[in-house]
């Protein structure tokens, strides 16, 4: 893998997306093409990349609007890692590794020239597999901190009804019941 550069590997010709288009054609395209994401792209330059996620965000956060009324460059995450088609593969590895992404959009000379993604990584050195593997773990290593995070909100204090002793009172959870301070200092 040593000495290889993205632009041997890469997708010249991705599925893209013009900026006016709107979210329900993005995620027509992707179960179409059975893609994960697609990168918005206006002549010849980058000017935002959307995923499914971004799409799922859609639908909660502006669940009130009509997904044919949101254009993809309105949800395009404003910043986007790139890597030039010179870097070695092992640099792209080494950035999707960090940024916990699965794809790059691949820039030269300002202009989008195509993408490269895990799964071309592999099918050119399937040999890396332990390192893709290592990659997995790091991802869901970070699920497990969001889920904890999670936990902890869950746990914080709140007015209601102690499970225990019955009286009105600020509650924390412990072991799974709404308590009061006194009654958590018992158990």
């Amino acid at each position: 893998m040593k000495n290889i550069p993205v632009a041997y590997i890469m997708t010249r010709t991705p599925i893209t997306i013009s900026p006016d288009t709107n979210l329900l054609e993005c995620a027509k395209t992707m179960v179409r093409k059975k893609v994960g994401s697609v990168p918005i792209v206006e002549k010849n330059k980058l000017r935002g990349f959307i995923s499914q996620q971004d799409i799922l965000w859609a639908l909660v956060k502006k669940s009130k609007e009509d997904l044919s009324s949101i254009k993809a460059i309105d949800i395009s995450p404003k910043k986007i890692a790139t890597i030039k088609p010179e870097a070695q593969i092992r640099e792209a590895l080494g950035k999707m590794k960090k940024l916990k992404f699965e794809r790059l959009p691949v820039i030269h000379e300002g202009k989008f020239v195509g993408i490269i993604t895990i799964k071309d990584i592999l099918n050119f050195h399937p040999e890396i597999y332990p390192e893709l593997e290592e990659f997995a773990q790091i991802r869901e290593e970070s699920n497990k901190l969001k889920q904890l995070k999670k936990a902890k909100i869950q746990k914080s204090v709140r007015e209601g009804i102690c499970e225990e002793c019955g009286n009105q009172n600020m509650l924390t959870r412990v072991n799974g019941m709404l308590i009061c301070e006194s009654c958590s200092s018992t158990m």
